[in-house]
């Protein structure tokens, strides 16, 4: 049988892609990807060539059979556009499928931006609750607020450009007195870190709404 390999691909450096991972990207016979534009860049910058598959959410389980047709003909690789697959990204559906054909699954570490935000946040706790996106209605991320207001462990989410102002006025509600940590693209040219409360920190951040956010919630 085959394996899958689970790929993590660099958060925005480009530097950060593991000799590893490179190896693998290198050796498989096919690569599935999130987006083939943006792992075309990843893999033209270190000169690989490879077959490439799209695999994309929402509608990721349409390209499931492709994948897995891939796998019957030999390893494959699974990418997505940043950071590692099947967390908040595609991915799951896949895994799942080729446990149950049989194939083996493997690991190939890369960076995260959860942890990458998590180290440089300086909140203690007993490790941390990830929750993914943020809601997109407000009154969900209220619950999902309330829920945190007893929590010992810092939270860490991630939020889109377009949603980052209201969120941040949700939290200063919700957890005004919170201290939180928001990286804004981060290891790329133009990564932002910004700390304090919610409502100092979108003080802060103004008009700069561009990129990818990663929040950092204390706990308790």
């Amino acid at each position: 049988m085959s394996k899958l390999y689970v790929v993590g691909t660099p958060i925005g450096n480009l530097e950060d892609l593991g000799a590893r991972a490179l190896r693998v990207l290198g050796e498989v016979g096919a690569i599935a990807a999130e987006d083939t534009r943006v792992t075309s860049r990843l893999l033209a910058r270190h000169g690989i060539r490879k077959p490439l598959v799209s695999y994309r959410a929402p509608v990721e389980r349409r390209g499931l059979p492709r994948v897995m047709a891939a796998l019957a003909e030999g390893d494959v690789a699974l990418v997505s556009d940043a950071g590692t697959p099947a967390v908040s990204d595609p991915g799951q559906a896949l895994v799942s499928a080729a446990w149950a054909a049989g194939h083996s699954v493997v690991p190939i570490p890369g960076p995260s931006s959860v942890t990458a935000a998590l180290s440089i946040a300086g909140y203690g706790g007993p490790g941390f609750t990830f929750v993914g996106y943020l809601p997109r209605k407000p009154g969900d991320i209220r619950r999902l607020l309330q829920s945190l207001r007893d929590e010992p462990r810092p939270a860490v989410a991630f939020e889109s450009p377009y949603r980052i102002a209201k969120s941040l006025a949700l939290i200063a509600e919700g957890l005004p007195e919170r201290s939180i940590t928001v990286a804004r693209e981060l290891t790329k040219l133009h990564e932002e870190v910004l700390r304090g409360t919610a409502a100092e920190v979108a003080a802060a951040l103004g008009e700069r709404a561009r990129g990818e956010f990663t929040l950092v919630i204390s706990g308790v």
